[in-house]
């Protein structure tokens, strides 16, 4: 009762700052759809790995301070739409501050990965929770987010920009955190090399790209995450338009385990917010004694 009260408050009080000050916005996610797996029944899916993305809500806020420099925040918390529950930490997905200049920018607290923006440079699914490369490599061998990160952005010089973010050791059980990235995007290209290491530990690397021949949408990368203990190989796909439908093939091989994982999406835009979505999922077996079949439909609604 007292989270739910909680939840109303702070939407209440993002709606009333966003009437008064026009550089706070309220924003998310909704979606929900029908999943099948090996071994279990049809169920209602949302905020899943067989979800085109985590159902959220978040606040986040720019405010100029002249001279070219910016203070921003952001707070995103997941939220189930199977039974409106939230994650135990509200704002487990995005609770950051950040300043930022003609020099680049600097931020602070939790937020997601170097690695995880560097793979989505080129990744055809946009990062979706059913995405091969992820479920195979994850982000460059990283998850998704970082408890208490510092990082620097550089600016961006002709399409090519760096990032870089530490977690100091006090705050990561002893063990301190590098993750970066060099992103390119111009034209039709878009590449990116991700390099993470745990301090005294093992280290990950991966390097790919996506290039547009016409319609069509190529991508392929290589991928070092032993460090992780997740494996070697590569990835490659191929993604389409027919229309106000697209279509993704996509396959993740990891070498090392011999596992295979392959996914077939369809996404038909019902407009530019709003998109239905269908997925078949192949989850190799590698060392597991079966591979995993499944499958998904359903709809996203970005706000």
């Amino acid at each position: 009762m007292f989270k739910n009260l909680t939840l109303a408050a702070v939407a209440t009080a993002a709606c009333g700052i966003s009437a008064a000050q026009s550089s706070v916005t309220l924003y998310g996610v909704a979606d929900a759809a029908l999943a099948k797996t090996t071994g279990q029944d049809t169920r209602m899916a949302s905020s899943s790995t067989l979800n085109n993305g985590t159902s959220r809500w978040g606040v986040r806020g720019v405010e100029d301070l002249g001279g070219g420099l910016k203070a921003a925040f952001n707070f995103e918390a997941q939220v189930s739409l199977n039974n409106g529950a939230g994650a135990s930490n509200m704002f487990s997905r995005q609770a950051n501050m950040s300043l930022e200049g003609p020099w680049g920018r600097v931020k602070a607290g939790r937020a997601l990965t170097q690695s995880y923006y560097g793979t989505s440079a080129w990744e055809l699914t946009g990062s979706a929770n059913y995405s091969v490369v992820s479920s195979q490599f994850s982000y460059g061998g990283l998850g998704s987010r970082h408890n208490a990160e510092l990082s620097y952005t550089t600016p961006q010089w002709q399409g090519l920009s760096a990032s870089i973010g530490h977690v100091f050791a006090a705050d990561n059980g002893g063990v301190g955190k590098k993750d970066l990235n060099v992103i390119y995007r111009s034209g039709p290209l878009s590449a990116a090399l991700v390099y993470n290491k745990l301090e005294n530990k093992g280290r990950n690397l991966a390097l790919g790209a996506a290039y547009r021949f016409g319609s069509i949408k190529l991508a392929a990368s290589l991928q070092d995450a032993t460090g992780a203990q997740l494996g070697r190989g590569f990835t490659v796909g191929a993604s389409a338009p027919l229309g106000a439908l697209t279509v993704t093939l996509d396959a993740a091989r990891d070498t090392k385990n011999k596992d295979t994982d392959v996914l077939l999406e369809a996404k038909y835009a019902l407009s530019k917010r709003t998109f239905l979505y269908g997925v078949l999922l192949h989850n190799g077996a590698g060392k597991a004694p079966q591979s995993v079949r499944s499958a998904a439909v359903g709809v996203r609604h970005n706000f």
